[in-house]
């Protein structure tokens, strides 16, 4: 199918570059390069999918229109499509989903889509365009969970064997729903013996969870931060590719995926979605001993699989990769209520390289009688054991803020 796949696609995707890393080469032991999807139509692989998906349509289904669910990326793949091959599309969005990405669809579907919004997560979303797609008879395209999708996102496969051919060892892939790690999988794994890693994030791991319960299973809670993959529960489809040919699943941390974010931006000049850095993230993660060795041996391929980022969001990912790094700590601090206590505080407690980052009263009515969040940032995690010396010693009461808090949540 994937070969299939690949003809259908012809030239309305591109055959997107393979860039060696020296920085990943460097921190993993062994060649790594990036496949740059984010260079994609779309700037994403999800058109890959959705077009081959479209192709396949009848003339009554596509007289009838498509229906999708998307966080961003699958709805510019679906408004591509819709475009090119002249259909109707109605796609639903998140209410949360970056403004950027709103303007990215409409620009590319111009008058053949248009765009509805729904309160909640990509899955909520997905609930209401089932409805619809039910309500209306219109061809309902899955984001991940489709034979077709699935092929067309595998076309990726074919790229990376002709462009690294017997080199290529291992391909890192980020997991979402599971179309594209599947779609990969079937083609490299019934002709080469590559190994194929999946990453998730860790606030919305559910193919973990589906291998864990030796089914897909909903995720009780999900962090969305990581949008392209924030899926609560993997595909039916994909489950059984990804439990028989997938050799590793592994999770990282959010904040891992925000400073491989910003180490993609400052050395190889990439501006990656947080979902397009969480193969790279896993990689450096693996060789610092923050999750277990991949012990990848002979060239690695890790996909940057979309560069639909909003710029806006650039604050929060500063923010997640320095409390990820230990670099960020957060205070409840109760001052003496004595002239020159906030002077004290900074010349007896800061070190020479810290720096308070935000000073916010929680009683703004009356400063006296309630503490201050106070962010400090400090030069290298180490520091961070002296700083709560110097404050335990100090004649303020000094309360560490956990970097989960709802307090943090609300007011940072």
């Amino acid at each position: 199918m994937v070969d299939a796949a690949t003809k259908t696609l012809g030239d309305v995707v591109k055959r997107t570059s393979l860039d060696y890393s020296p920085r990943l080469s460097e921190t993993v032991g062994s060649p790594i390069y990036l496949k740059r999807e984010d260079q994609q139509v779309c700037r994403s692989f999800k058109s890959r999918g959705a077009y081959n998906r479209m192709a396949q349509l009848s003339d009554e289904q596509r007289a009838r229109g498509v229906v999708c669910a998307s966080a961003g990326n699958h709805a510019q793949g679906v408004a591509n499509a819709c475009r090119r091959l002249r259909i109707r599309g109605t796609i639903f969005l998140p209410a949360t989903a970056p403004a950027q990405k709103r303007d990215r669809i409409r620009s590319i579907g111009g008058k053949w889509i248009e765009l509805k919004f729904v309160d909640g997560t990509f899955d909520d979303t997905q609930q209401v365009a089932l409805a619809e797609a039910k309500r209306s008879k219109c061809t309902y395209i899955h984001p991940y969970d489709d034979p077709l999708v699935m092929a067309g996102q595998g076309s990726i496969a074919p790229e990376l064997a002709a462009q690294l051919g017997s080199e290529l060892k291992n391909v890192v892939v980020p997991v979402g729903g599971g179309g594209l790690v599947s779609g990969l999988a079937a083609w490299l794994k019934e002709r080469t013996n590559v190994r194929v890693i999946g990453v998730e994030s860790a606030g919305a791991a559910s193919a973990f969870a589906a291998l864990l319960s030796g089914a897909p299973t909903s995720l009780s809670e999900l962090d969305s931060f990581v949008d392209g993959t924030a899926v609560g529960r993997t595909g039916e489809n994909t489950f059984p590719v990804i439990r028989d040919l997938v050799d590793d699943l592994v999770t990282v941390p959010e904040g891992a995926v925000c400073t491989e974010m910003l180490d993609l931006y400052h050395t190889e000049g990439i501006i990656a979605e947080p979902s397009g850095a969480l193969a790279s993230a896993a990689l450096v993660a693996s060789a610092q001993g923050r999750l277990d060795d991949l012990n990848l041996e002979g060239a690695t391929v890790a996909i940057v699989s979309g560069g639909n980022n909003d710029l806006s969001r650039y604050a929060e990912v500063v923010e997640r990769s320095m409390q990820y790094r230990g670099l960020r700590h957060y205070f409840l601090v109760t001052f003496p209520q004595q002239p020159g206590a906030l002077r004290g505080f900074l010349d007896q407690v800061l070190g020479p390289d810290d720096d308070i980052v935000y000073f916010e009263y929680t009683k703004k009515n009356n400063r006296d009688t309630g503490p201050a969040l106070v962010g400090i940032d400090i030069s290298r995690p180490e520091d961070y054991e002296e700083l709560l010396w110097r404050m335990d010693v100090s004649p303020v009461h000094v309360e560490p803020v956990p970097a989960n808090s709802d307090l943090l949540r609300f007011l940072v």
